[in-house]
């Protein structure tokens, strides 16, 4: 059986989603779990962007090689002596450095974009292979834009780039205009016709402006790719990319199909979706196939019954194998705490340290109060929001409200900082805007509300609700994040940790260099 290697830039083309925003410490607990996940090569950035981005991949590097020396960290950089030299430094501490640079190669591009010609751009690329060769054994080159290039040019740009030195040379399909026919075919003519293509890697990597982001990676398999380009939840620019889990799951799912294997232990996938989905503050939609709060749910009828029968009725693959639960999990408040760390473990959070289980077991009891029934999910929202925290310079210590059709929303909020413990009260166009203008009166903090969106944790009328926001401060992007029954308290927590994140600096500079790939 083929193996493809499973390439995932989730930390590079993902992060440059709009409003997305990852400090060092949280890129690298996303890349130790890409490694526990098992993928091959972790794009961790593009150091050349930011003076952040830089310090990020070299921090990735670093614990990557101490923890799990098999992956491979990456670098991008543009077909620029700079961008390579500054990747070099940045993936130099990796146990398997790769530097993957790139040049467009569509006529639109190269002439509007980069006024160069043909040649001037083959030049560059080999160039920037053989440049990169000189830091690095491991060189990827991306011909960006190569579904609106001319067949014949990328036929004679991969042959020279692949005789300087690189290693993978990749195929991006960068504004999504391929149907899965055309990308496959693609494939196989450069297969057919690039001199010394046997001896690399072929490289996808599909976006998803018109959907057919993983349909067109795996077209790309079949006709001979070697390598998959994806990210955790299909995040990236403008629609996003290939979703890891859906390319991972189809070759899994129909191997009797593909033919084709991959790295990845899929019981980690579920988990890795809710951690880059916490951290970037982009909510995974329910019907999301693989890791979607609704892909093994069954409401009908028909399909509850099919399932009880026999659950491969409806169920193609199961829950279990990509780190679900086949049921909901019930915990109480008669539940104990050997109970609940049992539930931590089973739920994949066996590594807690003693004081963090004990301050969740706390909060789970606090739960416990205000809900009939806790599920698994209840459980791992509160681990997530945990995981977030920072050291806590602003404590919510009392939300009101008043609200009601005909009259004025008010709101009173008590906070206590470092100096002391603070009351205000606002009013505004609806309960969670007075809440917010009480806290800024209290923090005197200007913060500009971007985004604000509000999930169920799970069903039923008490269930929690989850806010996540995104918010401006003095050039500063910051997420934060709430957990509450009482969605108000909720909005009002997810202000909270905005306030505490900017006092601890974290956030990211809102200015910096985009690639397109």
């Amino acid at each position: 059986m083929a193996h493809v290697k499973i390439f995932d830039t989730t930390l590079r083309d993902g992060e440059q989603s709009p409003g997305v925003a990852l400090n060092v410490r949280e890129k690298v607990e996303i890349a130790r779990q890409l490694a526990r996940l098992g993928v091959d090569v972790i794009e961790a950035g593009f150091p050349i962007a930011s003076d952040g981005d830089f310090e990020a991949v070299r921090a990735i590097a670093a614990a990557i090689t101490a923890e799990n020396p098999r992956v491979i960290v990456a670098g991008l950089a543009r077909a620029a002596r700079g961008d390579i030299e500054r990747a070099a430094q940045a993936v130099e501490a990796a146990g398997h450095p790769r530097i993957h640079t790139f040049i467009a190669t569509s006529p639109i591009h190269m002439e509007k974009k980069l006024v160069l010609t043909p040649d001037q751009v083959v030049e560059r690329a080999v160039e920037s292979v053989r440049t990169a060769k000189g830091f690095v054994d491991d060189v990827e080159f991306s011909a960006e834009d190569a579904g609106r290039s001319d067949r014949d040019f990328l036929v004679r740009i991969f042959t020279e780039a692949i005789r300087a030195g690189a290693t993978t040379v990749n195929v991006p399909d960068t504004v999504g205009y391929m149907t899965p026919w055309e990308y496959g075919d693609l494939i196989a003519y450069l297969r057919a016709h690039v001199e010394g293509i046997d001896a690399v890697d072929v490289s996808t990597h599909c976006h998803d402006d018109l959907g057919l982001a993983v349909a067109n990676s795996l077209a790309g398999v079949r006709a001979g790719a070697t390598q998959v380009e994806c990210t955790i939840n299909g995040i990236g620019e403008r629609a996003g990319n290939a979703g890891l889990e859906e390319i991972v799951m189809a070759l899994h799912t129909r191997r009797d199909f593909w033919g084709h294997s991959t790295s990845i232990e899929t019981r980690e996938l579920y988990r890795s979706s809710r951690l880059v989905a916490m951290y970037t503050g982009m909510v995974v939609p329910p019907n999301k196939a693989v890791v979607g709060d609704n892909a093994f749910a069954h409401e009908s009828g028909i399909h509850q019954d099919g399932v009880l029968k026999a659950v491969e009725t409806y169920e193609i693959m199961s829950a279990e194998t990509v780190g679900r639960d086949a049921g909901v999990l019930v915990m109480g408040k008669h539940s104990g705490r050997r109970a609940f760390r049992k539930t931590l473990v089973d739920l994949g959070y066996a590594e807690l340290p003693e004081d963090t289980v004990n301050l969740l077991f706390k909060r789970f009891k606090d739960l416990c109060d205000r809900k009939q029934s806790v599920t698994s999910d209840d459980i791992r929202a509160l681990v997530d929001v945990e995981a977030t925290r920072v050291p806590a310079t602003y404590v919510l210590e009392m939300v009101q409200f008043q609200s009601g059709t005909g009259m004025t929303p008010v709101a009173t909020v008590r906070l206590t900082t470092d100096t002391g413990t603070y009351a205000e009260a606002a009013t505004g166009d609806g309960p969670v805007d007075a809440v917010y203008k009480a806290l800024e009166r209290v923090a005197q903090v200007a913060l500009v509300l971007e985004s604000y969106e509000i999930r169920s944790v799970g069903s039923g009328k008490d269930a929690l609700g989850e806010v996540t926001v995104r918010m401006r401060s003095e050039g500063r992007a910051v997420h934060g994040r709430g957990l509450s029954t009482d969605v108000v308290e909720a909005s009002a927590l997810a202000y909270v940790d905005v306030l505490n994140k900017l006092a601890a600096g974290v956030g990211r500079d809102l200015a910096a260099p985009v690639a397109q790939g």
